[in-house]
């Protein structure tokens, strides 16, 4: 057997590529690698700008050909580190002698000894992952999150009044609206969505065990975290004064953890629309040329949201673990973290993947509307609970002497079936009041929905 052609491993570099190139921009190895550029470039404009060590300012071509560097990042700057890296065995040191070889070639050998000055590797390491994580969630996933969400809140108005029977421990139960059940995913992804836009992406930049010792032994006259405070807030991060060698990704954990809550709030609703789907409330839009089952013509098969369903998990698995080992470095620095953080771009893709799909099944489902009125016209049981709650308040009243209504209703409804024409016989029986008695002789499982409609309206705009 002839060996394949070289493939990628990954279904997310592989399969499902198209749907989360994006992140690649971002959070692929040349993506931290132009961001290590960018973070050593701009120190060392930061450094000349305020000319310390006796350096010079550079002018305004120099400065814009070293950031050229990092807006012209291309094939041969990554084939280039990548040569670099084969001998220094490094990824920073390979940035560094980059930089370095870029200044010699534009004549700016006099400030090459500035190129990562005073820093260790993780000074660079952290803004740049921190830089890329930020561009990443902003640019790519967020909008793919809201777009779902945005989604779904249209369906919640969409939907509003259109009554449907609801089921609680998979039974027959007070009727809501298809619209409200909606809302309730929206205001849930609403919230956590909010947390993680608040999510702090924070930086230090104070040398090899967060001490500023090196910066302090080459000019013990500067105010150096005054210094490092400017720099990272510059590159629009907030800054940490206290660390060890490596930031302590305390932010990291916080973001990937309200991730993986609203991936799983998206899970729960994948599992609700499967359900809804395989009950006939959804039905699902046949789309051309596809094929629900190898042998089984008849099937539209829910695979959007069941493919969202195992993406939201492997995310969530991902995530989870980046979580809880990132806030863990033992003593002052260990390289554990460094492998972990590589597959940041792993559990976010899983995770773009699965809005992806989610956002595309919504658009291949509708409401049926005539099984929602089948099955809130065979159940017209679930309105024992509206009649035993007008006893009460007819007893309350003084406009009744019904002894406990809720077992009377009990020993009428629980576990079968009451037709509409038994209810409301039962209910014309009834000792309440006139205007009570017409109240639920007028009422039906369609109507029973309270407030459902108008809550739809606590969603923010």
């Amino acid at each position: 057997m002839n060996p394949l052609p070289e493939q990628p491993l990954s279904p997310l570099d592989g399969r499902y590529r198209a749907a989360v190139s994006e992140l690649g921009e971002h959070l692929s190895e040349a993506g931290l690698n132009r961001a290590r550029v960018h973070v050593e470039v701009e120190w060392l404009i930061y450094l000349t700008d305020h000319e310390y060590f006796g350096s010079h300012r550079l002018d305004a071509e120099q400065a814009r050909a070293l950031r050229a560097l990092v807006s012209d990042f291309d094939q041969s700057a990554i084939d280039q580190l990548a040569t670099l890296e084969a001998t220094t065995r490094h990824d920073v040191k390979a940035v560094e002698y980059y930089v370095r070889r870029k200044l010699s070639d534009l004549g700016l050998n006099d400030v090459a000894e500035l190129t990562h000055f005073a820093c260790t590797s993780e000074d660079i390491n952290n803004l740049s992952y921190a830089l890329t994580i930020r561009a990443a969630v902003e640019q790519v996933w967020l909008p793919k999150a809201k777009a779902v969400i945005a989604a779904l809140q249209e369906r919640s108005f969409a939907h509003r009044d259109d009554a449907m029977l609801a089921h609680t421990h998979g039974q027959p139960a007070t009727p809501t609206t298809v619209g409200k059940e909606f809302a309730v995913f929206v205001g849930r992804l609403q919230r956590i969505a909010k947390q993680i836009e608040a999510v702090e992406y924070l930086g230090k930049f104070s040398g090899a065990t967060g001490t500023f010792a090196a910066h302090v032994v080459a000019d013990p006259r500067l105010d150096w975290p005054a210094i490092s405070r400017e720099f990272v807030t510059s590159l629009g991060l907030d800054w940490n004064p206290l660390t060890t060698q490596i930031e302590p990704h305390d932010w990291q954990a916080e973001l990937y953890q309200r991730t993986s809550h609203l991936n799983r709030v998206l899970h729960n609703l994948c599992t609700d629309v499967w359900t809804y789907i395989s009950m006939g409330y959804f039905t699902q839009i046949p789309q051309a040329g596809a094929t629900g089952s190898s042998t089984m013509p008849h099937k539209i098969n829910p695979i959007r949201f069941e493919n969202a369903e195992a993406n939201l998990e492997l995310s969530s698995a991902l995530l989870d673990s980046l979580a809880a080992t990132l806030v863990t470095s033992r003593l002052q620095r260990d390289l554990t973290d460094s492998t972990t953080q590589r597959n940041i771009g792993v559990a976010l893709g899983h995770s773009l993947l699965a809005l992806d799909n989610i956002l595309r099944g919504l658009g291949e489902i509708d409401v049926n509307r005539e099984r929602l009125t089948d099955d809130l016209s065979n159940n017209w049981e679930v309105l024992g609970e509206a009649i035993q709650t007008v006893i009460r308040a007819e007893v309350t009243a003084g406009r009744s002497s019904i002894a406990d209504p809720y077992a009377m209703l009990k020993e009428l409804t629980r576990g079968r079936r009451v037709g509409a024409e038994e209810l409301r016989s039962f209910v014309d029986a009834l000792d309440i009041g006139a205007e009570a008695k017409a109240r639920l002789i007028a009422l039906s499982p369609q109507t029973y929905v309270g407030l459902a409609s108008e809550l739809v309206d606590y969603l923010n705009p």
